[in-house]
């Protein structure tokens, strides 16, 4: 009767197709995927690593590859043109925005309005985001973020790792494409909640065919948050450098490397972090190592790997990574997924349910292709069309015709077309068609995918609703994302601080990843309306300003921004000296220091002159004398 397994999990839209998952165990085709049934491969890994190279080869126009393994030769005229790479290209574009900024809470108060001394938290936030944008900048992060976020769309995951760069003084981002990352959760990880203890990176190394006898070699490097241990020193001295126990002078104590603690009570070594208020007894050990492919038993795989056989890198400065010490109480490894997990920890691509609406694409694309060579070239019949010419009376005679070309007929002779013109329209109609039902399932409006003709475009507040359907699908993708940018930022400030930065003090603060706006804007409309709204007073300077920066407008600061404005508002600082008489306000609000002259004070008028009485001749009342008769 054979067996029948029904696979339900999130690579399950993939099963209709024989290459990924067989009728009865639905496991993939080693041939098509060579890569994810390597035998070191753990085996609830083959499906995941399986739909990465197929979504892979949908977005780079290879699924032709694969089909043939499924219907032969006939693969080949399979038509691929780059629709699933549009949808990952709009998807991730729109995801991001225009623009991103990182922020954190508490830095815009650094520089209060009114002129007070600002709180030295909020002083503090505002260095960590200048440090963090500027680290950004040196670091490329936004070439970074678009590169991980692509995968994760098309895959449904990806991964950032961080190290410390002790020449560049500062955290190194790496962006690890998600067939190389095996977690080792546990068996009962129903629930992401918490991140797995232990991680590795896996990939088969390539002999170097100028190395006589040299073998295929795997190579694992491995994260583990584990308790702290004694010190350990390098041991070069053997063919096979490992790392071993550092010993006091009697050779048999093992000593505690310098800061840590040994807690009697416990049984365990502490560790103060600088980020941490309270020891710790955890810590992060890195190991890179490789094995050749014939040491590894059929029963191994990437998590119980034999170590004896392992042959251990040696870091430049000379530490062999056996267990080494990296100083962190996490994994800095962050797991992006594209979607929130249901269950487990891995996310879903955004193609998956989308698989074979783009076959049938292909399958329409083909046919029309079909089609328009019999519509351009169409098939000629000929009536009577004269002597005939071939040997074999059975068979009708063909010609070919050219443009130009005079065919002389017999009597009541014909020349008849087979016009396909009609099914060649037909066929585009059902691409028109599917196209549709891409875009309503994907979530993903006409204007957004750019499918839009222009001339036909509706009103603002038209394009505005199409964008309905995709507003939760963005609000979702972020939610997923939140928290894992917010942990990245941290683990930066974090690897500042171990690497003992001279400009890096003070607490670890959260900081998070602003997303910009996806949907087109009319600058001219939001700045009437923000005007208006600023002027009758229903709108604070700050949003307004906030606002235009969301639609592009070339705004660095809010802050200094709004500065510029009210230095040149004079008419509104001479009602606010009408309404307050407070000088100093109006200069806070100026951004001038007006320091107005003290109350001059009562004038000093020299003394009046004494009367000296009439003159001779004169009379008191001021008339002039004389003899009167």
């Amino acid at each position: 009767m054979g067996l029948f397994r029904l696979i339900v999990d999130r690579w399950g839209p993939l099963n209709y197709k024989r290459s990924f998952a067989d009728p009865v165990y639905k496991t993939p085709d080693r041939e098509a995927f060579p890569g994810a049934m390597r035998t070191w491969v753990p085996e609830e890994d083959h499906r995941r690593l399986a739909s990465y190279t197929m979504f892979a080869a949908y977005c780079h126009n290879q699924a032709w590859e694969i089909d043939a393994l499924q219907n032969g030769p006939e693969a080949r005229l399979r038509r691929e043109f780059g629709d699933p790479a549009m949808l990952v290209a709009a998807l991730s574009s729109h995801l991001l925005g225009r623009e991103q900024t990182i922020t954190v809470d508490g830095a815009e108060d650094a520089d209060p309005a009114d002129g007070s001394s600002a709180d030295p938290e909020a002083v503090h936030a505002a260095a960590v985001q200048d440090k963090l944008r500027d680290w950004a900048r040196h670091e490329l992060f936004s070439l970074r973020l678009q590169q991980n976020e692509r995968k994760a769309v098309r895959e449904g995951d990806g991964v950032y790792t961080l190290a410390w760069d002790s020449q560049k003084m500062r955290p190194r981002l790496s962006v690890v494409d998600p067939g190389f990352y095996f977690p080792d959760l546990p068996d009962n990880a129903g629930d992401s909640a918490d991140y797995p203890n232990r991680v590795h990176f896996a990939w088969e190394i390539e002999p170097d065919p100028k190395i006589k006898g040299q073998k295929r070699r795997l190579r694992r490097i491995t994260y583990e948050l584990a308790p702290i241990g004694t010190r350990t020193v390098s041991d070069t001295s053997t063919e096979r450098p490992a790392r071993i126990a550092a010993l006091a002078d009697d050779g048999s104590t093992p000593l505690v490397t310098a800061g840590d603690v040994y807690d009697p009570d416990s049984g365990q070594i502490l560790r103060q972090y600088p980020w941490n208020t309270e020891p710790t007894h955890l810590t992060c050990y890195l190991t890179d190592a490789e094995w050749d492919l014939d040491d590894i038993k059929a029963d191994q795989d990437i998590h119980t790997l034999d170590e004896r056989y392992a042959t251990y890198l040696t870091r430049p400065d000379g530490e062999v990574l056996d267990h080494l010490d990296l100083w962190q109480d996490y994994i800095p490894v962050v797991h992006l997924p594209n979607t929130i997990p249901e269950d487990g920890h891995w996310g879903e691509s955004s193609l998956a349910m989308l698989m074979q609406l783009f076959d049938e694409l292909a399958g329409t694309d083909r046919d029309s292709a079909l089609a328009s060579a019999t519509t351009g070239s169409p098939v000629y019949g000929i009536v009577n069309g004269g002597d005939k010419v071939s040997s074999r009376r059975s068979e009708p005679q063909q010609r070919q015709i050219r443009p130009g070309m005079a065919i002389e007929l017999a009597q009541g002779g014909n020349i008849i077309t087979v016009d396909t013109s009609r099914q060649l329209a037909e066929l585009r109609n059902k691409t028109a068609e599917l196209q549709d039902r891409l875009s309503l399932n994907a979530r993903m409006p006409a204007v957004a995918l750019g499918t839009l003709d222009p001339t036909k475009a509706p009103s603002g507040f038209s394009i505005e609703l199409s964008y309905g359907p995709m507003d939760p699908l963005m609000d979702s993708m972020h939610l997923a994302r939140d928290h894992k940018y917010e942990l990245l930022f941290k683990m930066v400030q974090r690897l500042y601080l171990a690497g003992q930065h001279p400009d890096w003090t003070g607490p670890v603060v959260d900081a998070r990843l602003n997303w910009g706006t996806y949907k087109p804007t009319d600058k001219a409309a939001t700045l009437t309306m923000v005007q208006e709204a600023v002027d009758k007073g229903v709108l604070s300077l700050e949003t307004g300003v906030k606002m235009l920066m969301e639609v592009g407008f070339p705004i660095d600061d809010i802050s200094e921004e709004i500065e510029r404005i009210q230095a040149r508002q004079f008419e509104k600082a001479r009602a606010l000296a009408d309404a307050t008489g407070d000088s100093g306000a109006v200069g806070t609000f100026l951004g001038l220091d007006l320091n107005p002259d003290p109350e001059p004070p009562t004038p000093t008028l020299p003394p009046a002159a004494p009367n000296p009485g009439p003159e001779p001749g004169q009379d008191p009342a001021g008339e002039s004398g004389g003899n009167t008769t």
